[in-house]
Order: C-alpha cells, then structure tokens, then sequence
C-alpha cells in the first residue's frame, strides 16, 4: 500500500509522520496508516534502520514498520492510495531508500540492521 505524498502527489511514498506526545515509534505508525492510508493493523516488526533525510524544513528520521492489514477504509486524509504488486511498488518509488526497504521485506528481514 502507497500513498501519495502531500506535498508532491506525482510521488508514491510509505505513510509516516510525527510521533504524538505519548506515543511510541509503533503506535505513530499505527496511527499513520490509519489516518493516511484508511488502514487498521496489526504491527509485524520494523524494517530496516531508520532513514534519515531533509523533508525540505529540517532533518527527519523515520523507522518503518511492517502492518499487517485487517480491516480497510475509504476515508484517507484526502491522500489518494493504492496497492501495488511488489514489482510495480518497486518501481513506483523514487528513492533508494524505500526501494531497499521493500527488498527487505520481500526477503522476511525479521529485524532492523541493528539485531533487535
């Protein structure tokens, strides 16, 4: 599942954003999927190490997480979303970095890099 990105919706990116008060990195991603992507889900584990890149205000860093989906909705956050099959979502990100995460999950990397 893709969503398109806010500021440039000719992009297909993972949904993300900020951590809340009181929130973990988990819920966040969560909470993200649901109000961007209209998707209720069970967390599986993080994928990868967390990615680090300048949004175009400040520097960000973001650790993805595989959710396994269970229920769907059509109310996004005016985003528009789509599911892709694996080749096809490879091919609809721009970068690298979200190339390689999809890999990783494409190959059951059961933990982040850093052995957790």
């Amino acid at each position: 599942m893709l969503v398109r990105a806010k500021r440039d919706p000719t992009l297909w990116i993972f949904p993300k954003g900020h951590i809340e008060r009181g929130e973990s990195a988990a819920d966040a991603a969560l909470r993200e999927t649901r109000e961007e992507a209209g998707i209720v889900g069970d967390l599986v584990r993080p994928v990868g190490d967390p990615v680090h890149f300048n949004n175009g205000r400040y520097e960000v860093s973001v650790q993805y997480f595989l959710v396994r989906p269970v229920k769907e909705f059509d109310e996004t956050d005016g985003r528009a979303k789509k599911w892709f099959r694996f080749d096809d979502a490879v091919e609809a990100v721009l970068y690298d970095e979200d190339k390689e995460l999809l890999r990783l999950v494409a190959a059951g990397e059961p933990v982040d890099h850093r052995g957790r």
